[in-house]
């Protein structure tokens, strides 16, 4: 029996995770082809910055080397980016001629990082932080120029300064927001984080916009001049305010996109040929930017191009759990909370920890751990499970070992 072509566009984390699980389903169902606009196998995005830090190497990050491409009969295209999607005819092409026809094809195109809108982007010395290439243009410039500015405050903005400053620069964040990750901290919790960061010899620079970036006399990057006039040194600045779905090819293929590539339950889009997972996908009118819904998505849509078409992914409640610095933070659900919740909160100045639990209608309806994240799981459970935890209210804040499922298996 002749097999199926499968073509993925894109050699990342979601799309590899699809195509293990189909390995597994039906490995001998499709002829495989992979296009990459890397220059690299399959690797953990994720662990770009313990690179950037010098903890680890980039062939420490290679989630799948050559060989297994090779063994598994998959023909793979590194260094490709595909320009053109022929849904008549069912043909991709790259931007160097190279084509592949197929019955299924599988976008998982990622995101691009989202640019500053003011003068100075293109400058030499300013960077986003996506990829290797990033990582290694980041490690270049930092063993040659001494003062860098992170414009972004989230997780990755974080990582890119902490690595910055362990390879011997002086760098300063920058964020727009009036505290640290604001989408996964409170203001408690951020103010904590910062104080830490601080102690490690990180400088920010808080609810401030950014008007320009400014050239030296060398035509190089030299400093990031505020909306309010004032301006700091900087030899180099990275940009790390966010992502936006790489939807363009799909688009130019006439493929349905709203703020991503729009799917259905099935992963499928509205060309039904045709899958999309991971950042570039929008489900529900939701783009996920997370490892935990990548791989949830992966597997349904795994499970439909086996032809076993019993999967259908209906959405992930999101917690979030970070080791920033060496410094575990976990939050889930409402964490801010409202006039019609209640708050239990336990501070620990000594031991760095502070928790904050939301309930209303004697129910969690979230969280924020700084320091102490072992109950992140259980808290999580709660959450999800929408029961009553009236009766467990006083020693709720002391975690699992106080409450309902104390000494069953599966405490995080």
């Amino acid at each position: 029996m002749k097999k199926q072509k499968l073509v993925c566009i894109g050699n990342g984390m979601a799309g590899m995770r699809v195509i293990e699980d189909l390995l597994k389903l039906a490995p001998d169902l499709y002829d495989i082809t992979v296009f990459g606009a890397e220059p690299h196998p399959n690797y953990n995005r994720i662990l770009l910055s313990p690179v950037l830090a010098g903890e680890q190497t980039l062939p420490d990050i290679v989630l799948n080397g050559l060989d297994w491409y090779k063994s598994h009969g998959i023909t793979l295209h590194l260094g490709k980016t595909v320009t053109e999607i022929d849904r008549v005819h069912r043909t991709v092409r790259a931007e160097d001629g190279t084509t592949a026809p197929y019955d299924r094809l599988l976008l998982a195109t990622g995101s691009n990082p989202i640019l500053l809108p003011v003068p100075g982007m293109k400058l030499p010395g300013v960077l986003t932080y996506r990829d290797i290439a990033d990582t290694e243009d980041m490690i270049a410039a930092a063993a040659q120029y001494k003062s860098a500015v992170v414009i972004g405050g989230g997780l990755l903005g974080l990582e890119a300064a902490n690595g910055l400053k362990l390879r011997g620069m002086d760098v300063t964040v920058v964020h727009l927001a009036e505290w640290l990750m604001e989408r996964q901290l409170d203001r408690t919790a951020a103010i904590l984080l910062q104080a830490s960061l601080e102690k490690k010899g990180l400088k920010f620079r808080l609810a401030a916009q950014t008007a320009e970036l400014v050239a030296g006399e060398s035509g190089r990057v030299a400093a990031v001049r505020f909306k309010d006039g004032d301006t700091i040194a900087a030899e180099m600045v990275i940009v790390a305010i966010g992502i936006r779905p790489n939807t363009g090819l799909a688009e130019k293929a006439g493929l349905h996109c709203n703020r991503g590539i729009v799917v259905s339950d099935t992963m499928q889009t509205y060309d039904p040929r045709i899958y999309a997972v991971g950042e570039c996908a929008n489900h529900r009118g939701i783009a996920y930017g997370l490892v935990a819904p990548l791989f949830d998505m992966a597997k349904v849509c795994a499970n439909h191009l086996a032809q076993m078409g019993i999967g259908r992914y209906t959405g992930s409640l999101i917690s979030t759990r970070l080791k920033v610095t060496g410094i575990d933070l976990f939050s889930a659900g409402n964490f801010r909370g409202g006039d019609d919740t209640e708050d239990i909160t336990l501070t620990d100045p000594v031991g760095d920890v502070y928790k904050r639990l939301v309930i209303k209608d004697d129910k969690l309806i979230g969280g924020v751990l700084y320091g102490d994240t072992a109950d992140g799981a259980y808290y999580f459970r709660l959450l999800c499970d929408g029961r009553s935890v009236g009766d467990i209210r006083d020693q709720l804040i002391f975690g699992e070992s106080c409450g309902p499922y104390a000494g069953r298996p599966g405490k995080s």
